[in-house]
């Protein structure tokens, strides 16, 4: 009988300090994280410098958490995992010279994980990966269709050219006066709002899988300015209703054209944006009706966590992939890179 993996992993990629432990790469023996939202709320998002101080005051703290409530030690990890990239460059560093020193000082092989392959790899926790699969990553930062063909290796085949979805979610949660974060909060009202406002929708040229929200955001934030001017009152619901309608329609034709195009085995739901109600419901009707297998991490696995990055560090791990010492924090590493490299 083979011996149990387990792997210690780290995530400070932005605001949340995050340790987990994972067992053969699909089972959390323990998920600890530790939010800064509300020291963020009165900026009315992330500020770089007290996001980096918070993990500083953290890591220490939740990595023991994290292997107090497994009842295990750090000698009996095989690996340690951390985000090395991409991410807010001081909040990164925080999480891997953490990583390094755990390693080193207990001679334990050392992993880089890319954030958003974490985020991909959260679904596997769930439901076993089936190939060629197709994952709709969908973040504050990035929107991208990411083409799997075997475990490691990601293909982007569509992504955002201006705005990711979740950094318009924010904005136009700022034009309507919303609290921080506003993501949750649009979701929220849109789920009692009417799609009364015909806001466009970005398909770009035929048989492009890329995403364009910049033009919708505008939209949204000239129509409240535009009923102001009028004296008009534009319900916040119903703006919420149809800004969400607008984005969720074409994450979803354009997932559903490409799914078909790679005659893909399985779709997964990965990121921040994962946990929107909209989009989920909209997702599970659209490809259950075309019997394609769609896997939507639990709420709790699509904001940023430990578990993920754990999940993906563990097939790099059986990849051969180890870090040097020389690790450092990458804000802008490349997924497919990442995915391309040879064993270090």
């Amino acid at each position: 009988m083979n011996k149990d993996q387990f792997i210690l992993a780290i995530e400070t990629s932005c605001d949340e300090t995050a340790a987990a432990i994972i067992k053969n790469g699909q089972e959390i023996m323990a998920n600890v994280v530790a939010s800064q939202i509300q020291s963020h709320k009165r900026f009315g998002g992330v500020v770089p410098e007290i996001a980096s101080r918070h993990h500083v005051e953290q890591i220490t703290i939740v990595v023991e958490e994290t292997l107090r409530q497994a009842n295990m030690d750090i000698g009996d990890m095989d690996a340690i995992a951390v985000t090395e990239g991409p991410g807010l460059v001081g909040a990164l560093l925080v999480g891997v010279n953490a990583a390094k020193a755990l390693a080193y000082a207990n001679q334990k092989p050392l992993i880089g994980v890319h954030h958003i392959a974490g985020h991909i790899y959260a679904n596997r926790i769930e439901q076993e990966f089936t190939f060629p699969l197709l994952a709709l990553v969908v973040s504050g930062g990035h929107t991208e269709l990411v083409l799997m063909r075997e475990h490691g290796s990601f293909e982007i085949i569509g992504e955002t050219r201006d705005d990711a979805a979740g950094e318009a979610y924010d904005k136009v949660a700022r034009t309507l006066d919303l609290p921080y974060p506003g993501g949750p909060e649009i979701d929220r009202l849109a789920q009692v709002g009417e799609e009364t406002i015909d806001f466009p929708r970005a398909w770009l040229e035929e048989g492009s899988f890329d995403f364009s929200f910049s033009g919708l955001k505008s939209a949204v934030i000239n129509s409240l300015h535009n009923s102001k001017q009028r004296g008009e009152v534009l319900k916040k619901e119903d703006v919420a209703a149809s800004f969400q309608a607008s984005v969720v329609e074409v994450l979803t034709e354009k997932t559903f054209q490409a799914a078909k195009r790679y005659d893909v085995k399985q779709v997964v739901l990965a990121g921040g944006v994962a946990a929107n109600k909209g989009l989920r419901q909209e997702l599970t009707k659209k490809f259950n009706e075309a019997s394609i297998p769609l896997s939507i991490p639990p709420l709790n696995l699509c904001t940023d966590n430990a578990a993920m990055i754990g999940a993906a560090g563990a097939i790099a791990y059986e990849q051969g992939h180890r870090a040097g010492w020389d690790l450092n924090a990458n804000p802008s590493l490349d997924l497919e890179r990442y995915g391309s490299r040879k064993q270090l």
